[in-house]
């Protein structure tokens, strides 16, 4: 991390205490720390428009086991792309359905495949990816 630098910011009253009220919300510490946090939101989105490059993402799934060989089907996805999924949790939600999260890293491109191609499974009842930056250059 480099050097602080500090600088004026100007703002409507109404839009700072709306932030301020943001702020008490979220638990920030000051108002410094959630500019930062809002800084480094936009620089991750910004990154992530590029469809080369390198990123995390979690992909979620919610599914009823029960369905004819869905969990296989999951499986045998999750397995074609071992070098990019790196970890998977599996949580029995109830007596039918289940809750699975993967980590993958890759190109964002590669994840966003591999996201749709799971959420993509007949039987998958809802499926979303969020995907963040590796961390590096923020």
């Amino acid at each position: 991390m480099g050097n602080t630098v500090r600088f004026g910011i100007s703002l409507d009253e109404k839009l700072l205490e709306n932030f301020d009220k943001l702020i008490e919300q979220k638990s920030y510490m000051n108002r410094s720390e959630a500019i930062r946090d809002l800084i480094r939101a936009s620089l991750v989105e910004e990154r992530l428009g590029s469809e080369d490059q390198q990123a995390v993402g979690t992909v979620t799934l919610v599914y009823n086991h029960h369905v004819r060989d869905l969990a296989d089907k999951l499986t045998e996805h999750q397995h074609s792309h071992y070098e990019q999924i790196v970890s998977a949790v599996h949580v029995h939600l109830d007596a039918h359905n289940c809750l699975e999260v993967l980590i993958i890293r890759g190109e964002v491109k590669v994840i966003k495949n591999i996201a749709n191609e799971l959420i993509g499974v007949k039987g998958v009842k809802h499926g979303k990816l969020v995907l963040t930056t590796t961390g590096e250059d923020l």
